[in-house]
């Protein structure tokens, strides 16, 4: 049992760092906001934005923070 709550721990660290670097890499949202205020139409890049680099960590940040909550609890119950 003690060899299992190492290795979900060391899981759980390497997915808390994924999740940090994910998140420092994001661009803000801050500059979608201006396209929104003068009312500008769809572009490409707005409706591509899931297959680019951007969309990649945002799927990456999701599914990294859902590892992050089941190893929480899975570390909490052991």
């Amino acid at each position: 049992m003690e060899v299992l709550k190492i290795i979900v721990t060391i899981i759980f660290v390497l997915a808390c760092l994924a999740l940090s670097v994910c998140v420092l890499a994001q661009e803000g949202k801050s500059a979608g906001l201006s396209g929104s205020i003068s009312g500008l139409a769809d572009t490409y890049w707005g409706k591509n934005r899931s297959r680019s680099k951007e969309g990649g960590l945002l799927k990456a940040t999701i599914a990294l923070s859902v590892i992050f909550f089941v190893f929480s609890i899975v570390l909490n119950v052991i």
